[in-house]
């Protein structure tokens, strides 16, 4: 970002010595847009997250920016996580790991697995966080190569992935799939979490992004495969269709008593329909064909909604502890937004500050000085921007000698009238 600020102000093409390569020369449109981009990141990866206030008071957050600090818990020791606070405040010096965001995690800034370190913030904390959950990201290591990232000695450009069930990062080259344009999808639920989560293949035959290529040519192609449902889902399953045989049969019985009868003084009854039964997707995904693989899947980003929320299935999510996978705030993208759309609001304007301080003639004055300068360097920052030419240090130097120029003249006229 120096370099093309520093192209923006007044690097030119050709210039440097003894006729070298040309320094990099970036347009102001860039340098602006460029800009813009960082802040946007900035505020989605730290959300809501406060860089004053510790988090531990809040209980186990839903979802933050954390950190690991590997000067205070090196690996070997017990892993600990830190809050945006608390990586500014107790361990600015240190040496940390950045592990973009946790869900259900609770600071453990100064607890127990800090030997020799007392949280500035929040002295008085718990002993352990016994309801956080720690991999290796705490230690700086990633992926099923448990390879640091950035890693120095991998030489091959690789996209890391975060998979949204272990929350660990997985180069996209050991996923078991090539994984679709990263814009095709929103969350990835890596290969270990799959055959954790093996309900999710009957889903991903309906809802998963498909991957571009297989990684391993000699697995087969286009093969669908019957997976076979355990005894007790079989048993299920045919139990349900006598169910539903049986009310049919039922319904006809009901029909043909309620038909009208061809008595004169007959009245006919009213029909009363029974409620129906709630319907599990699952089953009726399970009871299909569908492909079972040893690979990562791809999802888009609404298909957490059409996950089943049927009695049977939200027992099951509380046993394989998933039941996150229904909560639609609890998406990353979910977070990112609120993180935006929370310090868009919170940003503060610097002028604004200065015109409480004043008094009424001075923020008069203030706000007439501010929307000239604004009004006058938009409009000549348009024509480079338009243009698409350089801003050099000289051009900004020529605007304010001309701005305060003007302004002399404006008040050498005003007292002139005035006297």
């Amino acid at each position: 970002m120096e370099a093309a600020a520093a192209a923006a102000a007044g690097a030119e093409p050709g210039s440097g010595c003894g006729g070298g390569a040309e320094e990099p020369v970036v347009s102001l449109a860039e340098v602006l847009a460029e800009n813009e981009e960082l802040e946007k990141e900035a505020r989605a990866v730290l959300g809501g997250s406060d860089h004053e206030r510790c988090s531990y008071s809040q209980g186990a957050v839903k979802r933050q920016a954390l950190y690991a600090c590997s000067t205070c818990t090196p690996p070997g020791g017990e892993p600990a996580g830190i809050c945006l606070a608390c990586s500014y405040e107790c361990h600015g010096t240190h040496r940390l790991f950045e592990l973009y965001t946790k869900r259900n995690f609770r600071c453990d800034c100064g607890n127990s697995k800090f030997k020799n370190l007392q949280c500035k913030l929040l002295p008085e904390k718990g002993k352990v966080n016994s309801g956080n959950k720690y991999n290796d990201n705490f230690y700086g290591l990633y992926c099923t190569c448990k390879r640091p990232y950035p890693d120095p000695e991998d030489e091959i450009p690789d996209e890391m992935i975060q998979c949204i069930v272990c929350e660990d990062w997985f180069h996209g080259r050991h996923l078991g799939a090539v994984p679709p344009e990263s814009g095709d999808f929103h969350e990835m639920v890596c290969q270990a979490c799959m055959n954790h989560c093996h309900f999710l293949w009957a889903y991903a035959s309906q809802l998963a992004v498909p991957a571009l290529t297989k990684v391993n040519p000699l697995e087969d192609e286009g093969i669908v495969l019957k997976v076979e449902e355990s005894e007790e889902q079989k048993k299920e399953i045919k139990k349900e269709s006598e169910v539903e045989h049986q009310e049919t049969k039922e319904e006809k019985q009901v029909e043909q008593f309620n038909e009208p009868s061809t008595s004169s003084g007959s009245a006919c009854p009213e029909v009363v329909t029974k409620s129906e039964e709630p319907v599990c997707k699952l089953k009726e995904l399970q009871s299909k064909e569908f492909l079972k693989k040893d690979t990562a899947t791809f999802w888009p980003s609404n298909w957490r909604s059409k996950l089943c929320t049927c009695e049977d299935c939200l027992k099951m999510y509380s046993e394989l502890e998933v039941q996150f996978l229904t909560d639609e705030c609890d998406t990353v993208l979910a977070y990112e937004n609120k993180g935006t759309s929370d310090q868009e609001t919170e940003r503060r304007d610097p002028l604004m500050d200065t015109l409480n301080s004043m008094n009424r003639v001075q923020q008069v004055e203030l706000i007439c000085e501010y929307n000239d300068l604004k009004t006058e360097l938009t409009d000549y920052l348009r024509r480079f921007a338009d243009e698409g030419t350089v801003v050099k240090r000289e051009d900004i130097q020529h605007f304010f000698e001309e701005f305060q120029s003007r302004k002399r003249r404006r008040t050498n006229r005003m007292q002139y009238y005035c006297s």
